[in-house]
Order: structure tokens, then C-alpha cells, then sequence
């Protein structure tokens, strides 16, 4: 079982990843190839990434088991996309390298490290940098060709949950981000392949929906790192059909007018203000106050007050005319 233990001052800084995390969909990614337990959902992915897979990945499945402890290094903690994950992973201090493999053979005794593993916890300049080549190799054709459609069910699972954050709080929030998850402030309890405590200490907590998560969430093993619990997705069972729709999202802009198919573009990233989406939308607030009072009437979207703020969100109805009918605005 996980137990994270929160303070007050968690909870106020508990926040949803905007997007996909590059480098935890690879280490996911990863294990559902190496355990074959895609089904139906991600049938149509293996078969396309399996003939793909280039022969440097063998770096990375060395240190990500398909079942046990991951080096955590594989997965900095950094922003940006993916250049700046694999540059931080690049850069990974030689104390961490150490530390990490030295869990991993503390975790998974029955599991041979290969031999330049050795070179690599002593300080080898170059093995860490064939690593993240690896990554940007395994990224770039296994995951890049399927990653819009992987983004835009991530920022479908987040605009769920910022709805049910706009409506019941953070308590239903984390009551609801895995069916194994069991709520009682201080501490959330989850299913966990090993015995841990997460103390966040005031750090708060990123909450990381995950394409290729399927099982129970994760985190990292070293509790000093910055703390992330990457949890299961609710998928679309057609995401991997083709996209329909204009590329360029006319067809929806000639449905409800260019403006409000942009703050309908913007609201399906998740929970946002009227000052966000105007800049979005290129639009100054009272116009996209206006638009937003329109698409509430169509139930299209979903307003708030919250202290000085209104904040707005997409309906299941917005999503759908999005997801239907065109491909998201870009602005």
C-alpha cells in the first residue's frame, strides 16, 4: 500500500499536470511492450510500435523492469516537453546515479544488472549520455507518431477532474483518482506493489494522468525528489482512430463562431479564468465574458466563482462537439 500524508499546506498545493509527462509515457510505455498485457485498449499501438522498437532500447529496459523497481532517474522532474526531459536526464548527478542503482539492486536481488551498469554507478561520462539517446530514439519512433492522440486523452481525463475540482474540491479529487484510492485527511491511500509512506511535508503534490498507466498509480521510490503520483487515465475506447474533422478546426469555428471555438479549445485543457482564456483567444476579458455567458446557455461550458475569480471549465457536451466534429484550435 502507498500512504501519502498531507498537511493544510499540501492540499493548497496540490495541482494537475497540464499534459502528458514524455518521460514516465516511455518508462510506461515500456512495460506494457516487455508484459504484453495491452488488450484490447492498447492493441493498436503495440502492433504498430513492436516492428519500431530500435535496438538501443535494450539501455532502458535494463534499468525498467517490467514488474519492480525503476531507476528513478529515468524519470526527472523537470518542465518543458520532451528535449528539456531528456537534457535534465543527461544531466543526471553521478550521486543519483549511484544511489538509484544501488536501490534497484536492493529491490530486484533475482534481476542480473548488465555488466556496464558498473561503469555507470562508478562515474562512466558517457554512459549516462547513451541512456538519453536511447530515450530520444525509443521517443521519437514508438511514441511521437501516436502522441497527439495520447495528449489529447490526457487533457481529457484533466478536464474531468478539473470539473470535479471545481465542483466538490480537492477531497473529491482525491477520492476519486483510483478506484483503490481511500481518503481521510491527513493521509490517501492507495493500492501499491510495496509498502510506502510519502510524508510531502508542505512540498504539496503534482497529480500526473497517464496514458499508459493501467494498473495501480506510482511514484518515485526517493521521497526527497519532488512528489508525483502518476495514476491510470479514463480512455476513450476509439482513441486510436483517425482524427476527423478539418485539421484546422473551420468546421467548428463555422458551428459556433471563430472566438468561442477558441475559448471552447482552451477550456478542454482544463480549469481556467476569464483573464486566461481572453489571452488564449486573443480577445480582451469582456468579450470572452461575453462568449463564455453564450457557451454556458449552450451548455458547452461550466462557470464558478471562486474568491476574486470565475473559473471556467468544458462540459461533457463541449468535449464531445470538440472530439466530434473537429480537431482542437490552435491559437
Amino acid at each position: 500500500m502507498l500512504r501519502i500524508h498531507f498537511t493544510g499546506e499540501d492540499l493548497a498545493r496540490v495541482r494537475i499536470a497540464p499534459g502528458p509527462d514524455p518521460m514516465w509515457e516511455l518508462l510506461l510505455s515500456l512495460h506494457r511492450l516487455r508484459r504484453r498485457d495491452a488488450g484490447v485498449l492498447f492493441r493498436p499501438w503495440l502492433r504498430e510500435a513492436l516492428p519500431r522498437v530500435p535496438p538501443v532500447t535494450r539501455l532502458l529496459t535494463a534499468l525498467a523492469p517490467p514488474v519492480g523497481y525503476t531507476v528513478d532517474f529515468l524519470t526527472p522532474a523537470v518542465g518543458g516537453g520532451l528535449t528539456e526531459r531528456i537534457e535534465a536526464l543527461r544531466a543526471t548527478p553521478l550521486r543519483q546515479v549511484h544511489r538509484d542503482l544501488g536501490e534497484f539492486t536492493r529491490q530486484n536481488g533475482a534481476r542480473r544488472m548488465p555488466s556496464w551498469s558498473r561503469d555507470l554507478a562508478e562515474g562512466d561520462a558517457g554512459g549516462i549520455g547513451r541512456i538519453a539517446d536511447a530515450a530520444d530514439a525509443y521517443f521519437a519512433t514508438v511514441l511521437a507518431p501516436f502522441w497527439e492522440r495520447i495528449r489529447a486523452q490526457v487533457s481529457r481525463d484533466r478536464s474531468r477532474r478539473s470539473t470535479v475540482l471545481a465542483e466538490g474540491g480537492w477531497d473529491a479529487v482525491l477520492s476519486t483518482i483510483h478506484p483503490s484510492a481511500r481518503w481521510d485527511f491527513p493521509v490517501l491511500r492507495l493500492d501499491f506493489p510495496v509498502d510506502q509512506d510519502l510524508h510531502l511535508d508542505g512540498r504539496g503534490l503534482l497529480l500526473q494522468p497517464s496514458f499508459f498507466s493501467r494498473y495501480a498509480p506510482t511514484t518515485l521510490a526517493d521521497p526527497t525528489l519532488p512528489p508525483v503520483l502518476v495514476h491510470p487515465i479514463e480512455h476513450d475506447a476509439a482513441w486510436a482512430a483517425p482524427e476527423s474533422g478539418p485539421a484546422d478546426g473551420r468546421a467548428l469555428a463555422a458551428l459556433i463562431g471563430p472566438t468561442r471555438a477558441m475559448l471552447l479549445s482552451a477550456l478542454a485543457d482544463g480549469i481556467a479564468t476569464t483573464g486566461e482564456l481572453a489571452r488564449a483567444a486573443g480577445t480582451s476579458a469582456p468579450n470572452a465574458s461575453r462568449h463564455l455567458t453564450a457557451l454556458r446557455e449552450a451548455a458547452l461550458a461550466t462557470s464558478l466563482r471562486h474568491r476574486n475569480a470565475t473559473l471556467h471549465t468544458v462540459t461533457e457536451l463541449g468535449l464531445a462537439l470538440l472530439e466530434g466534429g473537429s480537431t482542437r484550435i490552435r491559437t
